[in-house]
C-alpha cells in the first residue's frame, strides 16, 4: 500500500486470531535460509525488515544470509511478545540478537517492553526511554526508535535516538483495543520509505503517520485486539453492498 513490492521469508507459522496465539510451527532452518537467499537472487532488495526471530539457530542463519545478499539497509524490529502475552523469543536468541545481530542492522525498533527486556532497565517515563535508546546504542546499532505506547499519557511519544540526534515524535493516543500488528506494520512501513530513498529518520517519521492514520481508520474486527486498516492510504471510490 505504500508502494513498494515485499519478498517474504517466513520463519514461523502462527494459529492466532485476536484474542491470542494457539499454537507455532517452526519453518527449519534450511528452508529459512533458501527463502531469503533464492529470493535475493532474483530481486535485489533495496532494504531488509527483520521481526519474528524464535531461535538462535534461525539469528544464526539469517546472519549468514545478510553476508551473502549484502544490504546496507536493514530494520530490526525485536518482536518478543505478541499483542495477547504470549512470549515468542527464547532467552539465547535475546542473547545473540544483542551480542551479534544488533551491530548488523541500521535501526532497531523495539516497543517498551522489548526495549526493557533488551536494556534490563524499568521504563516509565521519556528520560527512561531516552537512557535506554542510549544503552542500545552502546550494544552497537546505529539508530534507535523506542516506541512510547505502553507509557499511560495522552499523548504517545516515540523517541528516535543516534549518536548526532534525538528526536521525539509526539501522536494523540487513539483510544482502541484494535492495535494488532502496528509495530510490525511500523517497522515494515519504516522499510518502504527507506527503500524509497527518504532519510531514515523522515521514514520513521512517516512511519508513524501511516500507522496513526491505519489505527484511526481500522476495521474494528475480532473480539480480541482486531487488526489496523493496512490500505488506510488507497481511496477505494467503488461502494460495496
Amino acid at each position: 500500500s505504500l508502494g513498494s513490492y515485499a519478498m517474504t521469508a517466513i520463519t514461523a507459522i502462527t494459529s492466532q486470531n485476536t484474542s491470542g496465539v494457539l499454537s507455532i510451527l517452526k519453518v527449519p532452518i534450511n528452508e529459512i535460509k533458501n527463502q531469503i537467499e533464492f529470493t535475493s537472487k532474483d530481486i535485489k532488495p533495496d532494504a531488509i525488515k527483520i521481526g519474528m526471530l524464535h531461535s538462535s539457530p534461525v539469528i544464526k542463519t539469517i546472519i549468514k544470509s545478510l553476508k551473502k545478499v549484502k544490504i546496507n539497509k536493514i530494520i530490526l524490529d525485536p518482536v518478543m511478545v505478541a499483542k495477547g502475552g504470549t512470549k515468542l523469543i527464547d532467552n539465547k536468541s535475546i542473547k545473540i540478537i544483542k551480542s551479534h545481530l544488533i551491530k548488523k542492522v541500521t535501526i532497531i525498533t523495539p516497543n517498551i517492553p522489548e526495549a526493557e527486556i533488551l536494556t534490563n532497565t524499568k521504563i516509565r517515563s521519556i528520560p527512561d526511554m531516552i537512557f535506554a535508546g542510549k544503552k542500545l546504542l552502546k550494544l552497537g546499532v546505529k539508530n534507535v526508535l523506542i516506541k512510547g505506547g505502553h507509557l499511560k499519557s495522552k499523548y504517545v511519544f516515540d523517541i528516535y535516538l543516534n549518536k548526532n540526534e534525538k528526536v521525539i515524535f509526539k501522536s494523540k493516543r487513539i483510544k482502541t483495543k484494535n492495535t494488532h500488528g502496528t509495530g510490525c506494520t511500523l517497522s515494515s512501513a519504516i522499510a518502504t520509505y527507506y527503500s524509497c530513498g527518504k532519510t531514515l529518520k523522515n521514514s520513521c517519521r512517516m512511519a508513524i503517520n501511516y500507522v496513526n492514520h491505519s489505527i484511526r481508520s481500522g476495521p474494528k474486527f475480532g473480539k480480541g485486539h482486531g487488526p489496523i486498516n493496512h490500505i488506510s492510504v488507497i481511496n477505494i471510490n467503488n461502494k460495496f453492498k
